[in-house]
């Protein structure tokens, strides 16, 4: 397996694109250094059939999701950053949906995922040192209704 083919897709060209209101993109806030949480999983119910020791049925009851994790270096007076602060200054809360779109080398979308219903659950920054010259970094975690895969 060459990891070069361009038949790959390499996972360092994405963009976050937040929706106000479910409907109108904020192009602010679309750069981060990391997203982490695409993860869905399928949780199962067992049921024993009376008489029949060998086995048991596994049956699907719902899917359930980790929080989608964004990082980033500290961006100040962002649409995003007012409505992380909102949330957790005012407990205000402005459900949106999230596009995460992944591109080639040439810059065109080759696959997505969106998050619906978005809300902050987390907001955390990086220690500060005086001893390190790193970039202050800020996570934002939100949770979400569910998220499904947007083929291009």
């Amino acid at each position: 397996m060459n990891l070069l083919d361009p038949k790959h897709v390499l996972s360092h060209r994405f963009g976050v694109f937040f929706f106000e209101s479910g409907v109108i993109p904020n192009m602010m806030d679309i750069r981060f250094q990391k997203v982490s949480g695409l993860h869905a999983e399928m949780t199962m119910d067992s049921v024993t059939e009376g008489g029949e020791n060998l086995y048991t049925h596994r049956i699907p009851k719902r899917v359930s999701y980790n929080n989608l994790v964004l990082e980033r270096g500290i961006v100040n007076l962002s649409p995003l950053s007012l409505s992380f602060n909102a949330t957790f200054s005012l407990f205000k809360f402005s459900p949106s949906n999230v596009l995460v779109t992944l591109f080639n080398d040439k810059n065109i979308p080759v696959s997505a995922w969106m998050f619906l219903k978005a809300i902050p659950v987390k907001w955390s920054f990086g220690d500060l040192d005086a001893n390190a010259n790193t970039v202050e970094i800020e996570t934002m975690e939100l949770s979400y209704t569910r998220f499904q895969t947007i083929t291009i």
